[in-house]
């Protein structure tokens, strides 16, 4: 096994040969190693020389990532309804004055379709503004909670039951009669899919590569774009739907809700928690975790280290990654919440400027793939940030200064916009390619969700009444936090490029020894000098 082991990591050895520390066995039976070294000491007798690695990745993606993208597709649909359907009798004319709302919760002003719910449950333009916000309260706050808890149960269990928890909330919806009642069940959601994104990284990085995770993470991300074209479909028929006996956004609620926990039960009972536990064969599983001995980040871990976690919050790197995700993400709040409203202003009707956003989504969709795969294809994944962002610049250029009567060239910029907020998606597999031990793992990435959570409470501030109907101020924001984006991005290559020639050159001395089998033992990227860190 060792044999085989040496040709998947290969291209790892150092080049100088380095002395050899080995860990005593003793350690072995502790809980300070990872999940994997355990197994792989214990059971892993068999030889993977016959088995076919492209083949392994294959199954892998058949059984991993439909799931995980249903899961993103149904969060980011989930998370909009309650805007989706309140936008319906908040007349245009207020929303630029109201409190402003989110980003994800945006498709309530993007459509602004006419289900009702704010008549029905005899709500004001200003509460309406108040449920988007207290989402994203509960949605930041609960990122720690949920990072511990994701390190103390099954990764993939937790992830179900949140799943199946947000999907009754999300049906619980279509009862409410009174602002109260939304309040609360929004505050729920928050709660519940607040765990989905972190439990998806956390689960990527478990089963693939460091070059194979920015396509996979985008392919999950994906949902992003889909959600939307689902949205402006959903939000576009139910508008011609005209039955007595229930409104048409009670309806929609209890569909969506009753499917998301069909889809928690789906992940609960089929999705592995780690390649040790799933139904692979031995050997399967055996090659499913040496594989991954170069990513060095090890694979799960159930104990709470607090040293690593202080390493993770001392590094100014992990808070250089938090101004990425605030600059990147803020004016994906502002646009997501009035891009509808711009489009209507161009004399569309309520109808048509619920499929103009259609394009949106496939533009989102596009660009994630395309910055993703060469993220992980040439090991860019600033670049391929950078490559989201400043087409977002431009779109916000044509946004602020078009002329009024250019209605084409606004409609393009607005388009453009869309490009930026796949950002989010090449820094999730960026900062997993980066953080090794597990507890590192799941504090940079509540770091990471609780900066867009704040970023989404943010965003939609920019456009203020007094700026309507131009909001020339935001849009020129939109400009400046992509620009501050782009040059954190670049900072972040540029520090993990010196630390990496650091590392190269204390290797080539023969000052840094390999240790028996680093890559499992939960050390952190810090603590083992054979780390190189992607870029």
């Amino acid at each position: 096994m060792a044999a085989d082991a040496e040709k998947i990591v290969g291209a790892n050895a150092p080049a100088v040969r380095q002395p050899v520390i080995e860990m005593p066995s003793e350690k072995l039976a502790t809980r300070e190693v990872d999940g994997a070294l355990a197994f792989l000491r214990n059971e892993a007798d068999a030889s993977i020389a016959e088995l076919d690695e492209k083949k392994l990745v294959r199954r892998i993606d058949w059984l991993i990532m439909p799931m995980l993208f249903g899961v993103y597709v149904l969060q980011y649909i989930d998370k909009s309804l309650s805007m989706f359907t309140t936008a319906a009798s908040v007349h245009p004319c207020c929303i630029p004055r109201m409190r402003p709302v989110n980003h994800a919760d945006s498709f309530a002003v993007n459509y602004a379709n006419v289900m009702g719910i704010s008549k029905d449950t005899h709500m004001t333009a200003a509460q309406f503004s108040y449920l988007a916000t207290f989402f994203y309260v509960t949605f930041a706050v609960f990122q720690p909670v949920h990072a511990y808890l994701m390190q103390k149960f099954p990764t993939a269990q937790y992830l179900g039951v949140n799943v199946a928890l947000w999907g009754l909330t999300l049906a619980i919806h279509s009862a409410c009669n009174s602002f109260g009642g939304l309040i609360v069940v929004r505050l729920l959601l928050g709660v519940f899919e607040s765990a989905s994104a972190p439990c998806l990284i956390l689960i990527t990085g478990m089963w693939y590569k460091r070059a194979e995770q920015p396509l996979r993470v985008a392919i999950w991300y994906l949902g992003v774009g889909a959600g939307t074209i689902i949205g402006a479909l959903s939000s576009f028929g139910f508008q011609f739907y005209e039955g007595k006996a229930f409104r048409s956004w009670q309806i929609m609620f209890l569909i969506f809700g009753l499917i998301t926990i069909v889809c928690g039960i789906i992940v609960f009972l089929f999705l592995p928690n780690s390649p040790m536990a799933s139904r692979f064969t031995h050997e399967e599983k055996v090659l499913a975790i040496e594989r991954l001995r170069e990513n060095m980040t090890g694979i799960e871990n159930k104990t709470f280290k607090t040293p690593q976690f202080v390493e993770t919050t001392s590094d100014f790197r992990t808070w250089l990654i938090a101004v990425i995700i605030l600059a990147g993400n803020v004016p994906t709040g502002a646009c997501g919440t009035f891009s509808s409203t711009l489009i209507k202003g161009f004399g569309y009707t309520s109808k048509q400027s619920a499929l103009l956003n259609i394009p949106s989504g496939a533009i989102s969709m596009i660009s994630v793939i395309s910055a993703s795969w060469y993220a992980g294809r040439f090991n860019g994944r600033a670049f391929g940030i950078c490559a989201l962002l400043i087409p977002g610049i431009l779109g916000g250029g044509l946004m602020a200064f078009l002329p009024k009567s250019d209605k084409a060239g606004k409609l393009v910029g607005i388009y453009l916009t869309q490009t930026f907020g796949p950002n989010l998606s090449i820094m999730y597999s960026w900062a997993a390619a980066n953080y090794a031990g597990h507890t590192k793992k799941i504090s940079i990435n509540a770091i990471i969700l609780f900066a867009y959570g704040a970023s989404n409470i943010i965003g939609p501030l920019t456009f203020t009444g007094y700026t309507a109907p131009q909001y020339i101020p935001a849009k020129v924001a939109i400009m400046a936090c992509l620009s501050l984006g782009v040059v954190g991005a670049l900072l972040l290559r540029f520090a993990y490029v010196w630390e990496n020639k650091r590392r190269d050159r204390l290797a080539g001395q023969g000052a840094i020894p390999h240790i028996q089998d680093a890559e499992f033992m939960d050390l952190t990227d810090k603590q083992n000098m054979e780390f190189r860190y992607a870029l």
